[in-house]
């Protein structure tokens, strides 16, 4: 996190560039909702990709009396910005989570627009709401939050750029250490997730919006953002003030806080890594014998059961952590056993080893 101080348009650029996160000779698709933080991302990686390199994209869900206007003002900007920009236009779904629909369909269209510039295709021009496309939703949520995404893989060539800053960890640390178990929860968002970063995580709120206006860049404020029937909404306005009252540097530590357990849990996860290494050449990928399970230390037991989960599932499910003690019970009857341990994923205990099986889905 930056100095509170308005930083000037060079620091800013300066800041950006040195984290690397932006292209230096790949092309980058910028999400640009018209907010400021994503006007700010938008300025700057014009400012700092190679010349040519930038496509932005703006989802209009319909779900704002000001939607059309939003999209209105992305249209100018990338014109004066000289960047190409991609519409996507979506309907709105049945009654159900609306901003998680959201979420899922800007990431989707976002993924589908960076492949289709790797492709040498020119993107998307349809509907964001088209059915044929719905079954992306679920492979592009776990190409972008793979517990373990990043380092081992082949770096794509086009980047997906979103504009969460400083501000948004606070908030997202604060949501999930409240709604998530799990040391996952402390860790708040990457830098970057395979194709995905976030150049501006070392940025305040504050700092884009002073950026935008030292640039004479216009933004749109989207109204929901303060709406308190959203959770994220309540722990903005309520939760990091009243945290600020207890101690002026609260925001700071927290962010501080998460950075340190992300080294530690670098650290850990090659523990894990190196554990079902050995158990895979005894008993096979993706298996562990119960036995050497029984005896590891319990934090390291929840943690290879939350693993083996998650590789089966391809996304979260840190409540598996909570049932190893069953699994072990379970061993020691004999026989065949099979055990939910949430999400779409059971934990089979056969023959004196542990693997995990998805589920069908409910109806």
């Amino acid at each position: 996190m930056t100095d509170p101080v308005s930083l000037s348009v060079e620091e800013v650029r300066g800041w950006v560039a040195a984290g690397g996160l932006l292209p230096h000779d790949g092309r980058l698709v910028a999400m640009l909702s018209g907010g400021r933080d994503s006007v700010c991302l938008l300025d700057l990686a014009v400012a700092l990709c190679p010349a040519g390199a930038v496509r932005a994209l703006h989802v209009n869900y319909g779900l704002r009396p000001a939607a059309d206007a939003d999209e209105r003002h992305c249209r100018a900007l990338c014109v004066a910005l000289g960047v190409e920009l991609e519409v996507v236009r979506a309907r709105p779904p049945a009654p159900g989570n609306l901003q998680a629909w959201a979420r899922e369909l800007r990431y989707r269209e976002a993924e589908r627009l960076a492949q289709a510039l790797e492709d040498g295709g020119r993107g998307c021009t349809h509907g964001g709401d088209d059915p044929r496309h719905r079954g992306d939703v679920a492979r592009a949520q776990r190409a972008r939050e793979q517990p373990r995404a990043g380092g081992r893989e082949r770096p794509p060539g086009t980047l997906i750029a979103a504009g969460h800053t400083a501000s948004d960890q606070v908030e997202t640390i604060l949501y999930r250490l409240a709604a998530s178990p799990g040391r996952r929860a402390l860790l708040g968002m990457a830098p970057r997730e395979g194709r995905l970063v976030r150049p501006l995580l070392e940025l305040t709120r504050e700092q884009t919006a002073a950026y935008c206006r030292a640039r004479g860049l216009s933004w749109r404020e989207d109204e929901s953002n303060d709406d308190e029937r959203y959770a994220r909404a309540r722990v903005r306005k309520g939760v990091v003030p009243a945290l600020r009252a207890v101690h002026p540097a609260a925001e700071v530590n927290v962010l501080r806080t998460a950075e340190r357990l992300r080294a530690e849990a670098a650290l850990l996860d090659e523990l894990i890594d190196s554990e079902l290494a050995r158990a895979a050449a005894q008993t096979g990928t993706g298996t562990i014998a119960v036995e050497r399970l029984r005896t590891l230390p319990g934090a390291l037991q929840r943690l290879i059961v939350v693993r083996l989960a998650e590789d089966v599932a391809g996304t979260f499910v840190p409540q598996a952590g909570a049932r190893v003690a069953e699994i072990l019970a379970l061993a020691e009857r004999g026989g065949r056993a099979e055990l939910h341990v949430g999400g779409l994923v059971a934990a089979v205990v056969e023959r004196g080893c542990l693997r995990m099986v998805t589920l069908p889905p409910r109806r």
